[in-house]
């Protein structure tokens, strides 16, 4: 079922990739693995699949602990600075880094790791007051106050739009996104060398996202199937 499900979600990618002229090699599936078994994992992982998003540290942690190097493991949920010990020790990307006491939580751990350790700064584009998220306006001086941070590396940003119904009510949020991370990285924020990371769209709307420059979209319920 899984590995159907995933070879289903490919070809979607490269069918919008196509529709907006880009490359499907350019976009990462991210598997959104949390409150998962590792059976599943298993199961996707001999399909493939290779990157995986986690909400929670501690499911996290013994996820990729049992694993043993297998997988790329994402953090893609709300987190704490005080867990932010084992997210940087453990992950390859974290997607919600949102306030500078976060930031230099993370940096402090990546230096003990020895790593440089790849972020994404959160923004709330729909400005929900339940969401995580530096507002769009902010989102420029808290990059800027990270680049004091050696063991951090900005390579671009994340989002969570409101939810609606229609995935094209959607599409605004994505292009906000995408010029705001276009504006940071013309100003040397996010290094203009590398390409500019946009991780945005969830299994009902990232083919919308990716026509709007998503290079990575964070995909559950069309994988796994439905929460428990």
């Amino acid at each position: 079922m899984i590995k159907d499900n995933l070879a289903t979600i490919h070809n979607r990618i490269k069918a919008a990739a196509a529709k907006a002229g880009r490359n499907p090699d350019e976009i990462t599936l991210i598997a959104v693995s949390k409150r998962k078994p590792i059976s599943l994992i298993d199961e996707a992982l001999a399909a493939g699949q290779l990157d995986f998003g986690e909400n929670y540290v501690q499911e996290a942690k013994e996820k990729i602990e049992e694993l043993a190097g297998r997988g790329r493991f994402h953090f893609i949920g709300s987190l704490q600075s005080n867990k932010a010990g084992d997210a940087a020790r453990l992950c390859h990307l974290i997607h919600t880094v949102d306030r500078l006491k976060l930031a230099k939580a993370l940096d402090k751990h990546a230096a003990a790791a020895g790593k440089i350790l790849a972020v994404l700064i959160q923004v709330n584009v729909g400005r929900e007051v339940q969401k995580g998220g530096v507002l769009p306006e902010d989102a420029e001086q808290l990059a800027r106050q990270m680049q004091e941070l050696a063991n951090l590396e900005i390579r671009g940003l994340m989002t969570m739009p409101p939810h609606r119904q229609n995935p094209e009510d959607v599409r605004p949020f994505f292009r906000k996104l995408r010029e705001l991370g276009q504006n940071l990285q013309a100003k040397g924020l996010i290094d203009p060398k590398s390409r500019l990371e946009l991780s945005m769209g969830m299994s009902g709307d990232f083919e919308v996202a990716i026509e709007e420059g998503a290079t990575m979209v964070r995909v559950g319920t069309a994988i796994f199937g439905a929460r428990e």
